[in-house]
């Protein structure tokens, strides 16, 4: 069964979903949720029961402004102060960390990755530009020294970013910002790259 967090943050209480996988875990993965959604995302789930599958301990992460019931989204340093706060709170010893997420939590993930000394960076749906804005592009938060795994639809609004040094791109055909269409594919990706990396069984 999950185990149910609360963790003070200096942003609030952020809550955070931790399920153990059957043996030794061999990586932590800590997931968070996009700007007004949650963790119960479709894709977020699959991805989530895929690595636990695995053998990866998962950690779902509620930002504080959600768990406050507030669906517009805390400015980005927010975000990631009460990140960086999860993440040493949950962090095992000497377990691999990887952190991602979907769109707003892609971002934070990405923008922290160096901060909380990650191993690896899963995003979904990683939000490259305003939708119709490309010329706002957040092209600068893939700039990562670690291995990543972007995945997103060919229809994503907000773009699609280009693969780059330790950065992957997966594109999924007929996918919209969402990642609803086959999201069992989606997580099985998620779960390939993890084993190549060493992260998963």
């Amino acid at each position: 069964m999950p185990e149910e967090l609360t963790i003070e943050t200096p942003r609030g209480p952020a809550a955070v979903r931790v399920t153990a996988p059957s043996g030794p875990a061999t990586s932590l993965l800590l997931l968070g949720h996009g700007a007004g959604g949650g963790v119960d995302a479709p894709d977020l789930i699959a991805v989530h029961d895929a690595a636990v599958a695995a053998g990866v301990r998962v950690a779902l992460v509620t930002q504080p402004y959600r768990v406050a019931g507030r669906r517009a989204p805390a400015p980005a340093g927010h975000l990631d102060e009460a990140w960086g706060a999860v993440v040493a709170a949950v962090r095992v010893p000497k377990l691999p960390l990887i952190v991602g997420g979907r769109s707003s939590g892609a971002r934070v993930a990405c923008r922290t990755a160096t901060a909380t000394e990650a191993a690896g960076v899963l995003a979904l749906a990683f939000p490259l530009h305003p939708p119709g804005k490309p010329e706002k592009s957040r092209a600068g938060e893939l700039e990562l020294g670690v291995p990543a795994l972007v995945i997103n639809g060919d229809r994503d609004p907000f773009g699609v970013p280009e693969p780059h040094g330790p950065v992957e791109v997966v594109v999924r055909p007929g996918a919209v910002h969402d990642l609803r269409k086959d999201v069992a594919g989606t997580a099985t990706i998620a779960a390939d790259w993890l084993r190549r990396n060493g992260w998963a069984r």
